[in-house]
């Protein structure tokens, strides 16, 4: 990641230092970031500065932390609302939640990790490490691996080669080698399961979502706990998570998820690459 960020010149630091202040889930001093940053003192201090200059980060002059600003905030509304499949999936997760009473995941790919963008808690809540907007490995959560089946061959394989693998328990997949097979056993059937591989006593069945062409634009599961149903009853609700993911599709058609654009639609504007 470090040499990705060098190659991105200033903005990759600023960037980098922004995902250390975010990562600590906490107003922090500077000492704290420093300590976990790789680059000079004068360095995270310049990019520090002109983080807050620019209302990407604030500054709290009494204690002497770093916060998100709230120009950051802003932007990520903005970038939640238009980009995230949770605005368009709200209405059918409502549905859904209703029908199956158990906790239910909406989940993107960001890189190789999984972005939980939505949550139904069940009837009866259930604490888990998974909440909306928390980041997540994929090659050992049922939705993750989901996901991470039904994309082709090429972008899979780059998927993969950016696993982490960790033992977090008896069932969890550590090497490469064992999720390949998982992932082809996945599309085979068609939907994925987390068998206590992230965490004990959390279970789950999971399916991709899926655009007109099979591209992957999502990820859907039901999560359960053993006291209340084992993987083959948590299985009866794939009929009803197949049909959510299907509507949800349907209506990210037309929202953010075209498959073509018009032509006549197809313009440069100055912010675009």
């Amino acid at each position: 990641m470090e040499n990705a960020v060098h190659r991105d010149g200033t903005v990759g630091k600023a960037l980098d230092v922004l995902d250390c202040v975010a990562a600590f889930d906490r107003p922090v001093r500077f000492s704290d970031i420093l300590a976990r940053s790789s680059f000079p003192k004068a360095t995270v201090y310049r990019l520090l500065q002109t983080l807050t200059h620019q209302g990407m980060l604030a500054f709290d002059t009494d204690a002497q932390t770093y916060a998100p600003g709230l120009r950051l905030v802003r932007l990520a509304h903005t970038a939640w609302q238009r980009t995230s499949l949770a605005p368009v999936a709200e209405r059918t997760l409502d549905a859904l939640s209703h029908e199956v009473t158990e906790t239910l995941h909406l989940a993107q790919l960001d890189g190789g990790q999984v972005l939980y963008v939505d949550k139904r808690n069940a009837r009866v809540p259930v604490e888990m490490f998974a909440q909306a907007g928390k980041i997540g490995p994929a090659y050992c959560t049922g939705v993750g691996k989901a996901m991470l089946a039904f994309q082709d061959v090429e972008t899979r394989e780059r998927l993969i080669a950016q696993q982490s693998f960790h033992r977090y328990r008896p069932n969890t997949l550590t090497d490469a080698k064992t999720l390949h097979a998982e992932l082809e056993a996945i599309r085979q059937r068609g939907h994925a399961f987390d068998n206590e591989e992230h965490e004990a006593g959390i279970f789950c069945v999971a399916i991709p979502i899926l655009s007109g062409s099979g591209r992957v634009i999502g990820g859907l599961s039901v999560t359960s706990t053993p006291d209340r149903h084992d993987l083959d009853s948590l299985s009866k609700h794939l009929p009803a998570l197949h049909a959510a993911a299907g509507q949800i599709a349907e209506d990210a058609q037309t929202w953010r998820f075209p498959e073509k654009q018009p032509a006549s639609e197809k313009r440069v504007t100055p912010c675009q690459d």
